[in-house]
């Protein structure tokens, strides 16, 4: 029966190894095609085309046609004074406006809608470049939980083949039975480990599908994640810096927005139809009329000053927000290329003990077969050498996740 879960187990694992092999490059992508919030960013910016047109047409003539039909009776002297009612009102208008553009208002209106769509496409860039560290970050995890297991899967294949000399040697009184069976606990440990770790990669492999927006349950083989350190830019040349720029320019836009608040306006209207109070030769009501409106705002109790003074706080606000963005850029970059350089020291300095156990795992393993070394120093020898493999994968996950988070701002 054991022989028959170990079969099995061995196939599982085999059909991870042979199943197709992904890149990172195609988690990003999906992740990019499929996110709702970019998306979302680029349908925003295809509404502000509209939003552009609509300032423009209304500018143009707006016509309007109208009805009234009115009647206030006056009964035995009491009802509305006729001089002001004329009894009975009737009118039918055809009538049309314009308001007269000013070109700083117009300039105003098409830069807000300019700074939406400059605020939009750096929102998205910053948004894209989120989700590449986070499905980096995870396809770092789910590689190495991959290599975690092939590693394993070595190990448990030795000590799968020295268990059937072991058993030999045993039944010929070479080793004692109990060292034997302490050995075959190890292997038995080293199956049910691996079993665990098939079970973790599988989750793993699922939340970097789900990160990306693939519905597909299949296994994978990841290929190595292949990061370099990328040439970062200026913090002030950065899409992070970028949306400071395009909020100061926004709130130079709301200042002249206010002045346009506190402009003359000038509008045109006309119309033309029937008007009449049926009183006089009512079918010579017929008629037209032009008129021109200028509003002048004169005194609004300083509400343009403290629109002007809640400006300024929020430029000093953007300021000290810039300063700190620059200051904490620079600390997290300085933190973690001190992390990167430790991490890769300590990886050279475990790849050479590493070559020490490795050696004497071989030792061990040929006195072994030979029966001139105990099981329990073999297993001892074996644990270390598992030690250091583990400490090795796990600096180089750090290395990359590392890396991950310095690239993060290359753009």
């Amino acid at each position: 029966m054991k022989r028959i879960t170990a079969i099995i187990f061995s196939f599982a694992l085999t059909t991870v190894s042979t199943a197709q092999k992904n890149q990172l490059d195609y988690y990003i992508g999906q992740a990019i095609t499929s996110s709702p919030l970019l998306k979302d960013y680029k349908n925003q910016a295809a509404l502000a085309a509209y939003d552009s047109l609509l300032i423009v047409l209304g500018y143009k003539p707006q016509f309007t046609a109208s009805a009234l039909g009115a009647y206030a009776p006056v009964i035995k002297g009491w009802g509305y004074d006729a001089a002001i009612t004329n009894g009975q009102n009737v009118n039918a208008l055809f009538g049309v406006s314009q308001q007269i553009p000013n070109k700083k208002t117009l300039h105003s209106q098409f830069e807000t809608l300019q700074l939406q769509n400059l605020s939009l496409a750096n929102t998205s860039k910053m948004t894209e470049q989120d989700l590449k560290k986070n499905i980096t970050a995870q396809y770092i995890t789910a590689w190495s939980g991959l290599q975690t297991l092939h590693f394993n899967t070595e190990i448990r294949d030795l000590l799968a083949k020295e268990e059937i000399i072991l058993k030999k040697l045993t039944q010929d009184n070479v080793y004692r039975q109990v060292d034997y069976l302490a050995f075959l606990v190890t292997l038995q440990q080293q199956e049910l480990q691996l079993r665990q770790q098939s079970i973790q990669y599988r989750y793993d492999v699922a939340g970097l599908n789900y990160l990306s927006g693939i519905k597909d349950t299949t296994a994978v083989d990841l290929a190595e994640p292949l990061l370099s350190l990328a040439t970062l830019p200026d913090a002030k040349s950065s899409v992070f810096y970028k949306q400071y720029e395009i909020d100061s320019l926004k709130l130079a836009n709301s200042r002249a927005l206010v002045d346009i608040n506190y402009r003359p306006k000038i509008t045109l209207s006309a119309d033309a139809g029937y008007n009449s109070s049926l009183m006089v030769t009512p079918y010579k009501n017929i008629g037209t009329s032009v008129s021109v409106t200028a509003t002048v705002p004169l005194y609004r109790y300083k509400q343009k000053q403290i629109e002007y003074s809640k400006i300024k706080l929020s430029e000093k606000t953007l300021t000290g927000n810039k300063e700190f963005f620059i200051r904490q850029r620079d600390q997290q970059l300085a933190q973690l290329y001190q992390q990167l350089n430790a991490t890769e020291d300590l990886i050279k300095e475990i790849n050479k003990q590493l070559k020490y156990t490795q050696s004497l795992i071989d030792v061990n393993e040929r006195l072994l077969n030979s029966g001139e070394v105990k099981i329990t120093d073999f297993i001892l020898a074996l644990n270390n050498y598992i030690t250091a493999k583990n400490l090795i994968a796990q600096n180089t996950v750090a290395r990359l996740q590392i890396i991950n988070q310095i690239n993060y701002w290359n753009r």
